[in-house]
């Protein structure tokens, strides 16, 4: 493999440094934005689900009469769920392409949505998880792992933060349905709120029949004129179009020169997992480290308990009215969906770690006010009105700060940073730590409150996501404006890194690599 530190251009021969990045280009490409745009509404189902199922629960539990263990387990198992689709769909979009796999999990959704909304009881509605979970399983992998593939350079910060855009949207979707279906009788309302998620599920299986496939996933198919009509569209000029192609050659294995369809010697499955985990240099080590520490302090640091237990919190801060719940879980999905578009604009203008590192402090100070608040509420026993303000005020800013960086970084940052050959399998490895996390959190949540109290459990969620900034401080290099097949040589030395920040500079390189040795 060529050295990272000195990478000759596909085209140019010239050599790039790991430690300084490209300039960005301010150039943007309509078709680029377009497919990105696409594939991103696969997250409007992981989202709606989250969204809806934080009301439609309140109606489940008087429609069933079920306790707040199976509450817990209804609502935390679709994380678990899915990652059965995490697992399979890294696999499966290698084999089948990125396209498909796409309308592999809106299938899913969709008959999941239908076994939701037709459940008759308790156990049917679980099944119904099930397949839905599957698909959002799915959902999750593909929207990032394409969108990072098909962007240029200069906006791929902006293009792959899109599908938490759209899990944002979906958020609010569900917020909305909650709130439209809400004065149903209750064995209908539910049974709408869930079942209505047919709709975008279908709608993705349409949209996917307009997109161009992965260029990456072409050529490794060995369908290299197919990848450059695709590269030529998405590209902002020819030039890059060529030195793309080029890189995604080399990044497969296949010489430069190579212009025919030829197939390349497929690697073996196998190999990719045992790279990955039996015997990965250093660069993979520590994309892998960063990578699956991003997916579990996102989750960790609670947001779940907090999106999806939005109008328990609520109702403990002191508000009683079902519709002023309701209401206040619309405006969290509105602050929520209002912040990612602020971290699109700002993530290929000023970088990953920057935003990422605002993002967790604001959070865990946001967590803190939070738990602060609430523990006065609980131990006041008369209604602390400024406490009531603090603590909605505060769960709308740890949203805020939450979809300003770690939230979209998940996709943006686990998609970009694999190498070609890893890039599935490795996206899918942090999202299976990102379910699983998820579900831990959600279902324990109840449990957890009750054992060390609201307040106390959020103050758990505080120190956790301190502990997370820590982690990123120290781990994560800046990616921005980087080809995906540059992105590994800013990878590799933790050890100097540190060093490097012990010895008093107090951040990393400019570009935020690996320093040299």
């Amino acid at each position: 493999m060529t050295d990272p530190e000195n990478k000759p251009s596909a085209i140019s021969g010239e050599k790039t440094p790991a430690d300084s990045p490209p300039p960005i280009n301010p150039k943007r490409n309509n078709y680029a934005i377009a497919c990105a745009t696409m594939a991103s509404m696969a997250s409007v189902l992981l989202g709606y689900d989250v969204g809806v199922m934080s009301g439609a629960v309140i109606f489940i539990k008087k429609d069933f009469g079920i306790s707040d263990v199976k509450v817990e387990i209804l609502v935390g198992i679709i994380s678990l769920y899915s990652i059965f689709g995490a697992a399979a769909a890294g696999r499966i979009s290698d084999w089948i392409g990125r396209r498909y796999t796409m309308a592999l999990a809106a299938g899913f959704f969709f008959f999941g949505a239908l076994l939701m909304g037709f459940a008759t009881n308790y156990s049917f509605l679980m099944f119904g998880r099930f397949v839905a979970g599957v698909g959002t399983g799915f959902a999750g992998l593909i929207a990032s792992v394409y969108t990072a593939e098909i962007s240029p350079a200069s906006t791929r910060g902006c293009l792959t933060s899109f599908p938490e855009v759209f899990i944002n949207f979906g958020i609010l979707l569900g917020y909305v349905s909650n709130l439209a279906f809400s004065n149903l009788p209750t064995y209908l309302s539910w049974r709408f709120m869930l079942g209505i998620g047919v709709i975008p599920s279908a709608f993705l299986v349409i949209i996917v029949l307009a997109m161009p496939e992965s260029p990456r996933w072409l050529v490794m198919q060995g369908r290299i004129l197919e990848a450059k009509r695709v590269l030529d569209k998405v590209s902002i000029s020819l030039q890059e179009s060529q030195q793309r192609l080029a890189d995604i050659k080399i990044a497969a294995g296949i010489h430069p020169n190579v212009t025919d369809d030829v197939v390349p010697p497929p690697q073996p499955q196998k190999l990719v997992w045992k790279e990955l985990f039996l015997h990965p240099t250093p660069a993979v080590r520590h994309i892998l480290i960063a990578a699956i520490g991003l997916h579990f302090f996102q989750q960790a640091s609670g947001i779940d308990g907090v999106v999806l237990y939005s109008p328990r919190i609520f109702e403990k801060a002191g508000i009683t009215s079902s519709s002023h719940i309701l209401l206040a879980t619309v405006a969290v999905g509105i602050v929520k969906t209002g912040s990612i578009l602020i971290a699109t604009f700002l993530i290929d203008r000023i970088g990953r770690r920057p935003l990422i590192l605002t993002s967790v402090a604001g959070k865990a100070v946001s967590l803190t006010m939070l738990a602060m608040s609430l523990t006065i509420i609980n131990n006041s026993h008369e209604k602390v009105k400024w406490a009531i303000v603090v603590c909605i005020a505060t769960i709308l800013a740890d949203v805020a700060f939450f979809s300003i960086g770690l939230g979209p970084m998940v996709f943006v940052y686990s998609a970009e940073i694999f190498p070609l050959r890893l890039r599935a399998q490795g996206v899918s490895v942090g999202i299976i730590v990102n379910r699983i996390t998820s579900g831990v959190v959600t279902m324990t949540f109840l449990s957890l409150y009750r054992a060390i109290t609201i307040g106390g459990a959020f103050f758990l969620y505080a120190g956790i996501t301190a502990v997370g900034w820590l982690f990123f401080y120290l781990v994560f290099p800046e990616t921005r404006g980087r080809n995906l097949e540059d992105v590994e040589g800013v990878f590799g030395n933790i050890l100097c890194r540190l060093k490097k920040n012990k010895g008093g500079s107090g951040r990393m390189s400019s570009g935020g690599g690996a320093p040299n040795n």
